[in-house]
């Protein structure tokens, strides 16, 4: 049993930060080919005014000499300028800014070298050509640097993640998210929560090992317990708000609903400042849902334009409809348009009834759905009217065709937006599935160390009555 209740220790300990999870030592792990020189252009295709070409691995010296012949490797770290010639031929390719770090001070821990040349295709393929020509050399297989960068304990996996979020940034969220975990936020976060283990861990042996000497200070396992009750309530508050990291990383779900002729599509190509939807004064226009991913206030998401919510007049349109139904759904978010100078029409009653009022109802769970209710038309309202309804909800007045209310819109999504996708500056936020995972496996058997040792603590003062049970439970 003694060994039983280590094991769970040493379990949850390992389980969610494994070296490569989080922490920058070699993880043992050798990348596919990774005694070879490997060459890429690093700066992405087309034509520019500067490209970056880098190589990384043993040759790497030998592949810059090669095409700066007869001069020698510059400085380590400093930018020489060099006339690049193909190593077959002779031929000049280009005046370049090329720097040579040498392993393990660069980006990978290998020898690394890099060609800053003009960004014209022919310069690039000539110089891609020549390098490839050099022995020991091979194109790079997509992600083959940050692979390496990993594989030498220059990166940490959640680093890793977070240099390709960062790459694929494309809000401002998003930029500051994935830029706090390159920086190491999530990796620090959770060797911290292993440390915390490591002393459990240390207190639970102490007291196995040496349970019944006297100069074992009291309390030590109820020492290991309340250090993991405090782990347990922090790994929870984290699982419960990683559906926000992930939303930060892909988008949140705004979906825009609405009777008929409301203005839905008007706001969908306003807010995505692109003519996304047909905008027509006849009713049930848009029969399908129409998707387009949108930077709302900084924040990511993917902005739905939905069919009218109203009886189908056809078999098309009641397809339209119930799939508008379904995107309600399935919602972070829902903008809800009514015509604010058509307030008393039974399709704008249905709506508040049927959509608006019940989102605003609480679930079983205690939360609600998300929703902002949207007055559209504003412009064809009475000069000064305010009292649009005794009834009606919080709402924002919006006009799409002069753009007034907008920006109150905008600063309302923001909030809404930075509730459902976190705050970055906040704290690190678990952004993949794959940390929920092992966080999820650490929190279980969390559970069962803990149920382990609250029946140690029943069990001890029979076995100080009997002390060969003891003994048995030693040999288990």
């Amino acid at each position: 049993m003694w060994r039983g209740l280590w094991t769970l220790v040493s379990r949850a300990a390992r389980g969610p930060h494994s070296p490569r999870l989080c922490t920058r030592q070699g993880s043992g792990y050798r990348a596919p080919g990774s005694g070879a020189t490997i060459f890429a252009l690093s700066s992405g295709q087309g034509r520019c005014g500067i490209a970056v070409i880098r190589t990384s691995g043993p040759a790497s010296g030998h592949a810059l000499q090669s095409l700066t012949a007869p001069r020698d490797l510059p400085p380590a770290r400093k930018a020489c300028l060099r006339l690049l010639s193909d190593p077959r031929s002779g031929e000049p390719l280009d005046r370049a800014l090329v720097l040579w770090f040498p392993g393990p001070q660069s980006f990978t821990g290998e020898d690394c070298a890099e060609f800053h040349v003009h960004g014209g295709p022919a310069v690039v393929s000539g110089v891609l050509q020549a390098l490839g020509s050099v022995p020991g050399l091979r194109p790079a297989e997509a992600g083959e640097f940050t692979r390496r960068a990993f594989a030498h304990g220059k990166l940490s996996l959640t680093e890793v993640e977070g240099l390709a979020d960062l790459i694929h940034a494309e809000t401002e969220a998003q930029r500051r998210q994935a830029l706090r975990q390159l920086d190491g936020e999530l990796g620090d976060l959770c060797r911290g929560w292993a440390e915390t283990l490591t002393k459990a861990l240390a207190h639970v042996e102490a007291y196995i090992d040496f349970s019944e000497d006297d100069n074992l200070e009291e309390g030590v396992l109820d020492q290991a317990d309340s250090e993991v009750r405090k782990l347990e309530v922090a790994l929870g508050v984290h699982l419960r708000d990683a559906r926000r990291g992930q939303r930060l990383r892909s988008g949140a779900h705004v979906v825009v609903a609405g009777p008929p002729n409301a203005g839905k599509s008007s706001l969908v190509n306003l807010l995505s400042r692109k003519p996304v939807s047909i905008v027509s004064p006849e009713p049930g226009t848009t029969r399908d849902v129409l998707e387009t991913p949108v930077d709302l206030a900084g924040f990511p998401a993917l902005l739905s334009d939905t069919a009218g919510l109203r009886e189908g007049v056809g078999p098309v349109e009641q397809e339209g409809v119930r799939r508008a139904q379904k995107r309600l759904e399935q919602a972070d978010l829902i903008l809800a348009v009514l015509d604010a100078s058509d307030l008393a029409s039974p399709a704008s009653c249905n709506f508040l009834d049927t959509v608006v009022i019940p989102a605003g109802a609480r679930n079983p769970n205690g939360s609600r759905q998300r929703l902002l209710l949207v007055l559209n038309k504003s412009d064809l309202l009475p000069a000064g009217r305010s009292d649009l309804h005794p009834d009606l909800p919080s709402h924002l007045l919006l006009s799409c065709l002069t753009g007034e209310g907008l920006d109150g819109l905008l600063e309302a999504l923001k909030k809404e937006l930075a509730a459902l996708c976190g705050d970055p500056s906040t704290g690190p936020l678990l952004t993949r599935s794959r940390h929920q995972h092992h966080l999820r496996g650490c929190l279980d058997a969390l559970g069962l160390l803990r149920g382990q040792m609250r029946g140690q603590r029943k069990l001890r003062p029979r076995l100080e009555e009997h002390p060969e049970a003891l003994g048995y439970l030693g040999t288990a």
